[in-house]
């Protein structure tokens, strides 16, 4: 990301820099340059910003023309933040304002953002309030169609005001984790394959389909849950600009939907009172271990009542893999990507367990993965969904699905990961701490092993613990290598 800088001179004193921030939007690339900056005592007015393919501020040589004198300025975190927005609005003075607002802080006014009349910050502050608002409205309004003659790829088209591609991306990637997609805009196509986020040039409308079948089902669908009582034509304007409706293909309906409101709104005034009825299905149980097939259990699962944390989650997350795997995973419950896709095992845990497997040469394809709880056990913080550890009666509810899977898979060894998932194999009684690393076989005489979850690895406070505590996983694992 770095570049180079340009100079009339060797003397810092009597010549402009020009700064080239590539891509302009790139926080790394600008912090860079400005901290360079700083230490070369280069004040705001001697530097010209430009953002583009050239370069970046002093790099290779001009590190000698232009030395460091002071050590780098140490910002609050709020900052970094704040610039971290304003980069991505197409603002051409804004790489310049971050610096003025970095060159301050480092002169001594360590409060600046708290000064909110202050020219600066109040113009740094509407730059990435912009920014914000720009990156809500392409998780609103992007909208993936079918590849033509791929089922499995998706595609979608949009038009940000601002360079928030990069920055949005990864909540897609999140959000969609469980199919293969991508987003193109003209400056820029992001790109995720399942596994990794991956950046391309732009592109054109033509390069994203027109339509799909499932628009009929959506339009349908949407006519049917729409308000009339609760329309608000000016707020709808406001929060669905019209620039928008070319993604959504539920705007082809509003006009007839707005027309017929003062007509639906007189109807539903003058219908019945009818006492509403929820249906839920009858909650099954576990399904015995003995007859039935895998996609049984499976479809049996989905509609599974035996505890109260189907009402949150979006969906049952059962097992996969092959129906003869040899070897079976068990981790604790499914996480948010994991309950979003519908498949365990493809979160931040699972991509580090994915990592241990590759070191150790365990091609993952001839696992049966599977979790001892089938939903998801959250907490609601903000817009976020935290983990929460699952009570002895979730594992417990869910136990007969466990069963059910490995009389059906029959593996000839299982490895738990994590307390819940080894008091869900070996029962209650069986501490962590104490079985960690050791084969024990079963009543059935399946042998089996517990370790720690990968997810405790990511929690580790500092990188060195959580390297410590990684080498101590993948040696762990090391066990399945020796049968």
């Amino acid at each position: 990301m770095a570049g180079e800088s340009t100079s009339t001179g060797h003397d810092a004193g009597h010549c402009r820099i020009t700064a080239t921030v590539a891509p302009p939007w790139d926080a790394a690339a600008w912090r860079s340059a400005a901290r360079a900056a700083v230490c070369a005592d280069l004040p705001p007015d001697r530097l010209d910003w430009s953002g583009g393919a050239q370069g970046a501020l002093l790099g290779g040589a001009d590190l000698v023309t232009f030395p460091a004198n002071r050590e780098p300025p140490r910002v609050p975190a709020e900052f970094l933040a704040l610039a971290g927005a304003v980069l991505c609005h197409r603002a051409g003075d804004r790489h310049g304002l971050l610096y003025r607002m970095l060159w301050r802080i480092a002169l001594g006014e360590r409060a600046l953002l708290l000064r909110a009349s202050d020219p600066d910050v109040h113009r740094a502050r509407t730059l990435a309030q912009a920014v914000r608002r720009d990156s809500h409205k392409m998780k609103a309004f992007v909208r993936f169609r079918a590849a033509p003659g791929d089922d499995e790829h998706y595609i979608a088209w949009f038009e940000p005001d601002h360079h928030i591609v990069d920055r949005v991306a990864p909540f897609f990637a999140r959000r969609f984790a469980g199919m293969r997609w991508a987003i193109v805009t003209p400056d820029r196509t992001a790109i995720w394959d399942g596994s990794a986020l991956a950046f391309a040039g732009g592109g054109t409308r033509a390069d994203a389909p027109a339509e799909d079948a499932r628009e009929d089902l959506w339009r349908t669908y949407y006519a049917n849950i729409f308000n009339p009582a609760r329309l608000n034509t000016t707020m709808m304007r406001s929060e669905m600009p019209q620039k928008y409706w070319g993604h959504l293909p539920e705007t082809a309906l509003l006009p007839a939907l707005v027309r017929d409101a003062g007509r639906r709104v007189r109807e539903m005034a003058e219908r019945e009172h009818v006492a509403p009825r929820r249906r839920i299905p009858v909650a099954p149980g576990p399904a015995p271990a003995e007859p039935g097939s895998l996609d049984a259990l499976r479809e049996s699962a989905r509609d599974c009542r035996g505890c109260s944390l189907w009402q949150p989650a979006t969906q049952t997350v059962f097992g996969e893999g092959p129906t003869d795997a040899r070897t079976m995973i068990v981790g604790e419950q499914p996480g948010d990507e994991e309950d979003l896709s519908g498949r365990p095992f493809v979160g931040p845990a699972g991509r580090l367990f994915s990592r241990a497997l590759d070191e150790l040469g365990i091609d993952r394809r001839g696992l049966y993965l599977t979790n001892a709880v089938k939903h998801f056990r959250f907490e609601p913080r903000g817009k976020r969904r935290l983990h929460k550890r699952p009570d002895v009666a979730h594992i417990e509810a869910c136990n007969g699905w466990l069963r059910a899977e490995i009389a059906q898979v029959k593996p000839e060894r299982i490895v738990c990961l994590g307390a819940s998932a080894a008091r869900a194999v070996f029962g209650p009684g069986v501490r962590l701490s104490e079985a960690r690393g050791a084969w024990r076989t079963r009543d059935d005489g399946v042998r089996a092993f517990a370790t720690v979850h990968p997810a405790w690895v990511l929690r580790q406070g500092d990188l060195q613990a959580q390297a410590l505590a990684y080498a101590g996983f993948v040696e762990d694992l090391r066990l399945l290598l020796a049968t």
